[in-house]
């Protein structure tokens, strides 16, 4: 059916056939899938702790491909503030109980967890019930079941599944890939892997009770260093052996302060990684059998910064990394672009933590890790 100009349209009006005209090419649209038909997704915040006030909110504002659609909180005074900052409609927020009926909200598309570790499972898969698509922060879940239920929840639905990992979509771990992918400097033979700073505030955060959070610094920042060793090699390890250090037990009193841990990769490549609660500590080595590079920092939220044995300054224009991680999982689903950080990849990165864990009860005996070949790689 070709395209009808305002001057047709009206002219049909005065003869009584426009409404025929429109019905004739219904089918057509109705072919495509309403998220197809948008140009932006509307994004559900649950949760507005401070990362999602200071950081996901703002970087809404930004994104070329999904907005701030609505909240999910379980403090009204916060609904208020929230809605007079940036005008959203008193049908688009919701609290945890009546969640579920975001359902029937079409102007959601996308629910994005950002609560503590123990109720992300909980909320994706009530998310995916209610036919939404999911992006759930790191770590995904507080045991690899958990993984397993989300990932298989979003699979049911038929809707899509991305982790919050946001380094995937700035430009500096993306170079890191692309020297490991092209062998740059060789032969990747090292990488130490650093993601740490220290706790001082309120002892009693939900970060520190692991009843909330499942664990402690490996469970926050260790994710990044885990990360790091797997992208800095272009490999998922076959074995990890881990230690676990305290030295302010009466501040971490439920949880991990220290964690380091070693990797073995298919390779023969290897890695050191270390986390905390306990110092600062932010910054990627990899030596290759020609050279090496370096990021530092490596994974906070920018700018980062890097250079090479080449004398070479890593180098590109800082960009909210917030904002580029929501475009990237916005594109995969409106475009079928590539899902740089899949439900899988959060799945393996919590087999590998239970495998820490399960080697400093051991006393750091080694443990044995099974991958598929290039499972958890994103796109």
């Amino acid at each position: 059916m070709r395209p009808i100009d305002r001057r047709t349209f009206n002219q049909m009006v005065a003869k009584g056939t426009a409404g025929a005209a429109i019905l004739s090419a219904a089918p057509f649209a109705c072919a495509m899938g309403s998220t197809q038909e948008k140009k932006k997704l509307g994004i559900a915040l649950v949760g507005l702790g401070s990362y999602s006030t200071y950081q996901l909110a703002p970087a809404l504002q930004d994104t070329q491909h999904c907005y701030l659609a609505g909240i999910v909180t379980g403090t009204p005074e916060k609904e208020k503030t929230w809605a007079t900052k940036y005008d959203i409609p008193k049908g688009n927020i919701y609290n945890y109980d009546n969640f579920d009926n975001i359902a029937d909200n079409d102007a959601i598309d996308v629910v994005y967890v950002v609560l503590p570790n123990s109720m992300h499972a909980e909320f994706a898969i009530r998310a995916a019930k209610a036919a939404k698509h999911v992006i759930c922060e790191k770590p995904m879940g507080i045991n690899v079941a958990e993984c397993d239920a989300i990932i298989d929840a979003c699979k049911k639905a038929g809707v899509k599944l991305g982790m919050g990992y946001r380094l995937h979509s700035e430009p500096y771990t993306q170079q890191v890939k692309q020297f490991v992918k092209d062998k740059t400097f060789g032969d990747i033979q090292y990488v130490g892997a650093e993601a740490a700073y220290r706790s001082t505030g309120n002892p009693d955060q939900w970060r520190l009770n692991k009843k909330l959070s499942g664990g402690g610094a490996l469970m926050n920042m260790g994710v990044y260093a885990i990360q790091s060793a797997i992208y800095g090699t272009g490999e998922n390890p076959i074995s990890v052996s881990a230690q676990e250090f305290s030295t302010r037990p009466e501040y971490f009193k439920d949880t991990d302060e220290t964690i380091m841990a070693q990797f073995e990769f298919p390779s023969g490549a290897v890695a050191n990684m270390s986390t905390s609660h306990n110092f600062n500590a932010n910054s990627m080595y990899v030596s290759g059998t020609s050279g090496w590079f370096l990021l530092q920092p490596a994974n906070n939220y920018g700018p980062l910064s890097g250079r090479t044995s080449r004398g070479e300054e890593i180098k590109f224009p800082h960009e909210s990394q917030q904002k580029l991680q929501m475009d990237d999982f916005a594109k995969h689903v409106l475009f079928g672009e590539p899902n740089k950080a899949p439900g899988e990849m959060g799945k393996r990165d919590m087999m590998i933590v239970e495998a820490i864990y399960a080697s400093i009860a051991k006393g750091g005996q080694t443990m044995g890790l099974d991958f598929e070949p290039g499972f958890g790689f994103g796109g």
